[in-house]
């Protein structure tokens, strides 16, 4: 049969895994909860044993390696994820390593918006551009860079946490340890703490907040004008710095496009020259939640492209 690798994407909730061919084709796909509650050795059996029963679906032949995406800061050489919230205790455990001696495999570790950004680059809206940024709007946000069609790591592999751009001066403190971070006026759970301080409502969610913006509620219209303006800065940012031809959009809160795409696309025309006179796209990524399945498994293919 033909070449294939399996992807694995673990979050702080589900724990995906699919065996993919090298035309990006899915043989095979298993799905369940990440059940972080049972400590890390349980999430490590779970992943090491869907990874098996998905070799042994498609055969030995053709079986290329593993990519595996996670959510955090990836020390690369080292193969550790540091940094992690929804993964404290893989804090600094040598994932990978343990992982490729308990398979006898070749194993990638990639941040797991990077992955996405690979993903879209390899089979999704990305497809035929070599140079391309994506955005995650979840409950964080995340960022790849792809440049040259591979993922631009940085030195030490921190790059691409577009999340943690700073959009508003001594704005929202965030975890990080700074204030007025993209994710903390753009994300879902900025959404939910706009929503609670113009006291729309008792613990509304990010969609509710949605519902009640399209009914043509003026208070939840203007949080998606904030959400769209934090946004806009940001990718006038990232345009004048990169001039790439792409800024992709993906996750939950995509779902609000029209509430926000036009005060932020009227942001980035105003703050970017360069926007401004060049067909610069920005975009809603096509793979939904699926776009780190891919790219994870674009990595344990023959066809990986890295940089360190």
């Amino acid at each position: 049969m033909s070449e294939y690798s399996i992807g694995v994407d673990l979050g702080g909730t589900n724990l995906r895994a699919a065996a993919v061919s090298s035309s990006g084709e899915v043989l095979a796909k298993i799905s369940g909860r990440a059940e972080l509650s049972q400590g890390r050795d349980t999430v490590i059996g779970d992943m090491i044993s869907s990874i098996k029963n998905l070799r042994q679906e498609c055969g030995a032949n053709g079986f290329t390696g593993v990519g595996i995406g996670v959510p955090g800061f990836i020390l690369l050489e080292q193969g550790v994820i540091i940094g992690s919230n929804n993964l404290p205790e893989f804090e600094n455990f040598p994932i990978r390593d343990h992982i490729e001696q308990k398979l006898g495999a070749s194993v990638i570790l990639e941040n797991d918006a990077n992955a996405a950004a690979l993903g879209e680059k390899w089979i999704g809206a990305g497809r035929g551009v070599d140079d391309l940024v994506l955005l995650t709007l979840g409950t964080g946000i995340g960022g790849g860079v792809i440049s040259g069609g591979k993922v631009l790591h940085g030195f030490v592999g921190m790059a691409g946490e577009l999340g943690h751009m700073t959009v508003v001066t001594n704005g929202n403190p965030c975890g990080c340890g700074n204030f007025g971070c993209l994710e903390k006026h753009a994300s879902a759970t900025a959404i939910t703490a706009m929503a609670a301080m113009a006291h729309l409502g008792d613990n509304l969610t990010a969609q509710q907040v949605f519902e009640l913006a399209k009914g043509g509620d003026e208070r939840a219209k203007m949080i998606f004008e904030s959400v769209g303006n934090a946004l806009g800065i940001a990718l006038a940012t990232l345009v004048n710095i990169f001039n790439f031809p792409l800024y992709l959009l993906s996750g939950g809160v995509l779902g609000a496009w029209d509430q926000f795409a036009p005060s932020m696309l009227a942001e980035v025309k105003r703050r970017s020259f360069t926007f401004r006179n060049s067909p610069t796209r920005i975009e809603r990524a096509t793979l939904g939640n699926e776009a780190g399945l891919f790219g994870a498994a674009y990595l344990g293919g023959t066809h990986v492209h890295t940089s360190s």
